[in-house]
Formats: C-alpha cells, structure tokens, sequence
C-alpha cells in the first residue's frame, strides 16, 4: 500500500513546525508527525467503541513514550537493554500535555479516550515537549473525537543579556535566567510551568504576553490545518442525569449543605457529608426513586456543593473556612524535629502538614542520569511522599506515582536556584517531604518545610523559598475572585490551582493548571501581584524561625575535604585496577571522588579519618625534585644496586654506584634488606624515574675524596 501523505508547515517565533499527516497509524481515530529541526514527535488518539454509562468520571488517558533510538544510544541496564517504566522527564512531559488538553474535554463524557506522544528523534537542540503538546492537538483536532480544541504551546526564555527568547534551544535555556512553558486553547492560557533564577514578576508578565500573543498565532493556523484534513465529531454519550432527581436534592440537601459546607474542621465537615448523603439516599428511596437513577447521585451532589461554593464566593466573598479572600492560614513552624538525620523541619499551614528530612552525602553519592534529553549528575535532589493517612484514607503503599514525581520536581525547581554550587559546598543534598496530613496546596508546603531544612542542616543556601497556591472563582459573564492559599474545597471544586515559590527577591518555580477554558494575562498578572504578596508573608514568618543557614552541620553528617592533585597525577592515586585508591579507602574508613581536573573529595565520618586519608594521598601524588632529601625503605636487594620504597606507589633505583663515594663490592656491604633510609634525590626522569644517591648524604666531603672504604 502507498504512503498518503499531506503535509503543511506553521510559524512559531522564529521557527518552522513541520506538520504531517499519513497514513501509518491509520487505524487509530487521529495521529500526526511533528518536526521542529531533527526532534520528531509522533502522536495518536483513540477512542474506545462503546459509552461507559455507570462511570463517574471521563476517563482521558495521556502517555507520554520516550524511545532510545531517537537519540541514537543503547539505554536501559547491562541486562535489559530495552525501555521500561517512563523516565521522570517522560513523566513530566505527558503531565504537561495531559493538563493541557484535559479541559477542553466535556468532563461528562463516559467514553474512552488515550492519547500517546512518542519520540521518535531527537536532535539535542529542540525540545520534544512543545511539540508534544501541539502534536496532541493536531491528532485530537483531526480525528472524530469530540473536542474543543485546538491548543497551541510555546516556551518563552529570558535572560539578563538576550532577553526574550521563543521557544530556545537546549544551550540557550542553560544560560536563560527564566524559562516558562505555556499553553492554552484560542487566546488563552490553560497550563504554564516555568523555573526561574529569583526573576521579578514584571518579567513573568512580559513573558505571558509574548506567549499569548504566540499562543493565538499558532492556533489560527491549526485551525485552519485542522478544518482542512480534520473529520466530523462522532456523537458519544454525555452524561446527563435525571432533571427530577436533581430538583429533589437540590431542594433537600440545599440548606443543610450550606451549613455543613462551613464547618471549619475538615474531619468533622467531611463526617457530617457522609451523614447527610446517607440521609439523601434515604429520602430518596422512599420517594420511589429507581436505583439507576440513585447513580447519578454523587454527581448532582457535588454539583450542588460546587454551586453553593462558587456562588457565595463570587457573591458574598464567602469562603468554607470563612477566612478573607487574601487570608493564609494559621502557620506553625518547627526545625530539628528528628534527632539523627542531617536536618528536618516542620511546616504546618492550616491541616496541611509536611516534614522535610534533609541527608548529605558524598560527590559520589549524585544520580546518575541516562536519558534521551538530560544525561550527566544530579546533586541536589527533592523528593515527595504522598501516603493515604495524609487525607485519613487505607491504601496501598507503592512507588512514587505522577502526581508524586510531578509536585517532587515543583519543590526541586523552586529550591535549585538558591542551592550552593559545589566548588562552594560539595555535598550531595537530599531531601525528603513526607505530607503527613493534607488539606490544600501541599507542595508549596513542602517548599517551606524544605528550605526550613536545608537551613537548620548547615547547608549554605541563599535565601529562604516559600511558596503559595493560589485558587479562582470564575463564572460565565467573566465575574471572577481570586483565592489566596487554597484548602481542599477550593482546590476541587474551584477553576485554577495556581502555585507560585520563590525567594524575596523574586519567583524561582510556577505552576497553573485550570478546569475552565483558559485565562487571559490580565487575569494571571493579579495573580502574580497577590502571590507575591501572600509569598512574602510566609517568608517573614519563616526568617522568624531561622533566618541564616547554621555555621555547622550536624555531628552526624559526614565531613567532606578538598585537596588539588596534578591531572597527571590521577592514575597514581587511582592505581592499577583502582589498587591504590581502594587500599586508602578501606584503610581509613572514607569515601575519595575525584573530578577530571584533579581535585579530590575526601568524605569520612570524622576529621581524623579523613586527615589520615588525605595523608595517604599526598604521599601517592608527592612530587620529587632533584636535590629533595626523602625517607625511604628497602624493599628489593638486586646486583645492580636497592629498589627503595619511597611511600604511597613511588619507587626509586638507589644504584651501586651511589651507595659509597668508592668502589662497593656488593649492595648488602652497605645497606640491608628493610632497611629505612635517608636519601637524596639524584634524578628525576621524565618518564617518572627515580634515582637516589645514599653517598651524597652519608658521607662527608673528605669521605668522598677517598678511593676505598675506610677501616
């Protein structure tokens, strides 16, 4: 069969996106090739074949598949050299395209839907992720699965000296001091994620109106790409619910789900909604209600709950908890919580609480990374632990899922910024957010609890990083109210989660995501200003707790020691086979890192292990210079002359000829096997070669001057 292809080609910034559409994945409902450069990106989307009426919830798959090949490397381990579970890059990439295009599905729909993005190549310059997105619109546009796209995706890098930058490269991010992901359908925003160094919100505010103005750029065009190859939207079933049923629980449950709905303890709220749905089912029952129509139930429930929210917050500036709109609340703070790892502090804001554990380790204790778009070391490391306790729930404890590894990544962007480099503190830092009880906006509780942490453990960071989620009311006319640290209600049933880290010099992490359409800059700008704002407050009461990192570590953190060696001098330290090096290691109880311009990293659990160490290593890598007076041992007796053990792997030649200023006739008539000398050094050669001269230390002048030994 021939290959049909259609191809087009659109604008963004700068660069061309190649577009095409084929033939190959033909039994899927939609797909596309996307190219930008050499990164190609091919998406799918398929729709299952039947309505699954007795769901709760559309059930919207999104993957997204890295493939080794595209990079033209043999990954994996030395036993299965093949793809396994999704990278943590893979990971964060099909969340960005699944928080992107989620909204503009009809939330009420019960069929089927996968998406998958695959790269098939990567040219190390351009980005798989913006085409990721952009491809994810193309297959859904295209295809006959309902949808109100398309969505549009653009990066917007800045920096001190080039300034506004669409969609960098690779080499141009490392250097850029801000770089913001957005997205978002028409001329909106729907999802940003961005990762700054201490940037001020005026330039987050530029960037967003370089990105919308990119954003609705880049729709018109796959609109007119998708009206050109796209198919009509298959009919599928959405889910209505019985309009009678709906009035009877509106109007019983109405008054009482105010009063329920403002109680202030979550526990006691979520009991008493328990309560009264158990009472609503009753009551329904009884007025002869069937049982399919008793599923629709929870649905109108909640819809009644996010009714009563909404309208009193647009209306009244009501929240459940009853606090102001721009309120935080109550903070509690604490550090050194445990007694024997490295650091730890607590942050408790409301019912949210973290605990953050920080652990230092060796240069040699980095991870590794191997992978399509990022290979080489990671020395700094947040990681985020979500067990079902945290919401009073039983549940299985696993690996870290999605939401896990995306709010540990947040965390570990928003903190970067202020982490020591490693010529200034050459540990290995990490740290650990347990949530032990949520209510609302725990990663940027586990941003507090860790720069609390890193603080308390001695680690020299800059500046302290809180963070604050932000949440929107918004209703159809426009109306809208912003919501300044969001608890649980106002997160699910509210139209944005909105966080916001940084230090009090300026943002260091992003992230929003929306159940609406999409927002516009204005809208997004307020948030800023009020973020910052609410930022700042946590910051204060933070500094009141620990203002500047401590002097010293704790007495259980390994000490690490610096020394510089000659590169040419780094096979001797490491020996033959690692001979050397491992026989220093197991001999003083360290750890030794060496870095490729020669220095040395000494870890040890005391400062007396590690000056012995260090000991060691000099002797290895000691230099000698002719002239140089040394100690050494006899460790070979040859015709020739003594082979002299100078320490560490350094040997020299103590010739016949330099035992005596005359005639010797053997080498034991003077020295003797084990014996310890003092020596001079007669040579050095360029090849490393030693030559000793016993006589030029021993003897005096007039010695010298006699042809035989002296009775």
């Amino acid at each position: 069969m021939a290959i049909i292809k259609k191809q087009f080609s659109v604008k963004a910034g700068d660069k061309t996106i190649n577009i095409e559409f084929s033939n190959l994945v033909e039994q899927a409902n939609g797909s596309v090739m996307v190219k930008m450069g050499e990164t190609i990106v091919l998406a799918s989307a398929v729709m299952g074949t039947e309505d699954k009426a007795d769901l709760g919830f559309f059930p919207l798959m999104v993957d997204y598949e890295e493939k080794y090949y595209a990079v033209g490397k043999i990954y994996g381990s030395r036993f299965v050299r093949r793809e396994s579970r999704p990278s943590e890059i893979a990971i964060l990439n099909g969340r960005l395209i699944d928080r992107t295009i989620r909204p503009l599905f009809s939330q009420q729909m019960r069929r089927e839907v996968q998406v998958v993005v695959t790269c098939l190549s990567i040219d190390e310059k351009n980005d798989p992720d913006i085409l990721g997105i952009i491809a994810a619109s193309l297959a859904l546009g295209v295809s006959n699965i309902p949808w109100q796209g398309p969505v549009a995706a653009t990066r917007i890098s800045w920096s001190k000296e080039n300034g506004f930058i669409i969609n960098a490269e690779y080499e141009e991010r490392e250097k850029s001091d801000f770089n913001i992901t957005v997205s978002g359908p028409d001329n909106l925003i729907n999802m940003l994620e961005a990762e700054a160094d201490e940037v001020p919100e005026d330039i987050v505010k530029q960037a967003m109106k370089i990105a919308q103005e990119e954003i609705t750029n880049l729709n018109k065009q796959l609109e007119k790409i998708i009206n050109e190859v796209g198919v009509t939207k298959k009919e599928v079933m959405i889910k209505e619910w019985d309009l009678e049923l709906e009035k009877e629980i509106e109007s019983f449950a109405k008054n009482k789900l105010e009063t329920v709905l403002y109680l202030k303890d979550k526990t006691e709220r979520n009991t008493q909604l328990d309560l009264l749905k158990t009472e609503l089912i009753e009551h329904l029952e009884a007025k002869d209600f069937s049982l399919e129509s008793l599923n629709d139930l929870n649905s109108i429930f909640d819809e009644q709950i996010n009714k009563i929210i909404h309208q009193n917050i647009l209306e009244n500036k009501k929240r459940p908890d009853l606090r102001k709109l721009d309120e935080i609340r109550p903070l509690e703070m604490a550090i050194d919580i445990l007694p024997r790892p490295h650091g730890s502090a607590l942050f408790m804001r409301g019912e949210t609480h973290v605990l953050s554990v920080v652990t230092l380790g060796s240069p040699g204790d980095v991870l590794l990374m191997q992978g399509m778009e990022v290979t080489g070391e990671k020395r700094f490391l947040h990681h985020y632990n979500f067990p079902s306790y945290s919401v009073g729930e039983i549940g299985p404890l696993r690996g870290p899922g999605r939401r896990e590894i995306g709010h540990g990544a947040l965390g570990e962007r928003a903190l970067f910024p202020i982490i020591p480099i490693q010529e200034e503190f050459p540990y290995t830092v990490r740290v650990v957010s347990e949530i032990l009880s949520s209510n609302g906006s725990t990663s940027m509780a586990a941003t507090c609890a860790s720069s609390l942490a890193l603080m308390a453990s001695g680690v020299p960071i800059k500046e302290h990083v809180s963070g604050i989620a932000m949440g929107l009311m918004i209703d159809e006319k426009g109306k809208y109210k912003i919501l300044t640290d969001i608890q649980g209600p106002e997160d699910h049933y509210g139209d944005m989660d909105f966080k916001a880290a940084g230090t009090k010099n300026g943002i260091t992490a992003l992230q929003m995501d929306v159940k609406i359409k999409g927002l516009t800059e204005d809208i997004i700008a307020d948030i800023l200003d009020k973020a910052k704002k609410a930022r700042e407050f946590i910051l204060e009461k933070m500094n009141q707790v620990i203002s500047e990192p401590r002097k010293n570590l704790s007495p259980f953190a390994p000490r690490i020691f610096t020394l510089k060696i000659k590169k040419e001098l780094i096979g001797c330290l490491i020996g033959p086979g690692g001979k050397v090096i491992n026989k220093i290691i197991e001999d003083n109880d360290v750890s030794i890192d060496i870095e490729d311009d020669g220095t040395v990293f000494v870890t040890a659990p005391d400062e007396q292990k590690a000056e012995a160490a260090i000991k060691d290593i000099k002797e290895v890598t000691k230099e000698f210079t002719a002239g140089e007076v040394v100690k050494g041992k006899v460790i070979q007796i040859k015709d020739f002359g003594a082979i002299i053990d100078l320490g560490g792997t350094k040997e020299g030649l103590l010739h016949i000829s330099e035992l005596a200023p005359w005639h010797v006739n053997k080498v034991e008539d003077i020295v003797h096997q084990d014996e310890e000398l003092d020596l001079k050094i007669k040579k050095v050669e360029p090849n490393g070669k030693i030559s000793l001269s016993l006589k030029d230390i021993r003897y005096s002048e007039e010695d010298k001057n006699k042809k035989k030994r002296p009775n």
